[in-house]
């Protein structure tokens, strides 16, 4: 068997070929796509050794990994390697308790634009925040990896290849990340939608409706004392060239001049108003 600098063992040789495992799409650069998918997989990138990382993106390019499991807390799968077994991999974080998934969404209810979004299936960049307000940060920065295979480095190939199947699997369901969490999708949009809805907030725009009979008097009267009225600025004069100066410049030189240079002053002289 294989052994590393530190004398450690490890798998060696090609993995067996997996029939119908699952792959990722991205079969090149950065995978997931969604940007909780990439805050996931930035972390990862962030804490796990980068070279056992590169490894799992190859596993999980070729469909190495046979499937996995996502559960309050847990993740597991089975990814084949080069031996005839598959190798099990398990992933735990902290899931959290019913009454910390209480406060969680009536921190969520609370806020309309957040309780819309979710309702609506999408996730909102801001419910990071939210999390992290109630000190329960929704994406995990330490990850308890276990894998069955004999290589010693954590996270190992197996391991790195299901976190990866992991976050693609993000970018199609974002409340996976909220279920890994302890509240699956179902879970929590019941709980949103049994919540009473937020009030609605003051618009300093909103003119209260009155009926045209009841101003009939003083209908045509100055909102305001005229005595408060102050004579306004004139208004700055739009530039002739304005349209010279939105537009991308032609590539036209004339005698070595740029053309926007030589249309300019013509520009401002049919402008100018006539001589009287």
């Amino acid at each position: 068997m294989p052994v590393d600098p530190d004398g450690r063992y490890f798998e060696g040789g090609q993995p067996i070929r997996v029939d119908g495992g699952i792959a990722v799409r991205a079969k090149r650069g950065k995978i997931g796509e969604q940007w909780w998918s990439r805050r996931f997989v930035d972390i990862l990138e962030q804490v796990c050794d980068g070279g056992r990382l590169a490894r799992g993106r190859t596993y999980a390019r070729k469909g190495q990994v046979i499937d996995f499991v996502l559960t309050p807390g847990r993740v597991t799968g089975q990814v084949q390697g080069s031996r005839p077994d598959p190798y099990l991999v398990t992933i735990d974080i902290a899931a959290y308790d019913d009454a910390q998934w209480t406060v969680a969404s009536q921190a969520l209810a609370s806020q309309a634009l957040y309780r819309a979004a979710l309702l609506a299936g999408d996730m909102p960049h801001e419910i990071v925040d939210v999390f992290a307000g109630l000190d329960l940060p929704l994406f995990p920065s330490a990850l308890d990896m276990r894998c069955s295979c004999p290589d010693w480095s954590v996270p190992c190939k197996h391991v790195s290849a299901v976190l990866y199947v992991l976050a693609e699997a993000f970018d199609d369901d974002p409340f996976l990340v909220l279920a890994w969490r302890g509240r699956d999708r179902e879970q929590l949009l019941s709980a949103l939608r049994g919540m009473p809805e937020p009030a609605e907030e003051f618009d300093p725009l909103a003119v209260e409706e009155e009926a045209l009979a009841d101003r009939l008097a003083d209908y045509y009267s100055p909102g305001i004392s005229l005595s408060r009225l102050r004579e306004r600025p004139a208004r700055v004069a739009t530039p002739p060239e304005l349209l010279l100066r939105a537009l991308d410049a032609p590539p036209v030189r004339v005698r070595h001049i740029p053309l926007v240079d030589l249309l300019r002053p013509a520009y401002r002289d049919l402008a100018a108003a006539p001589d009287a």
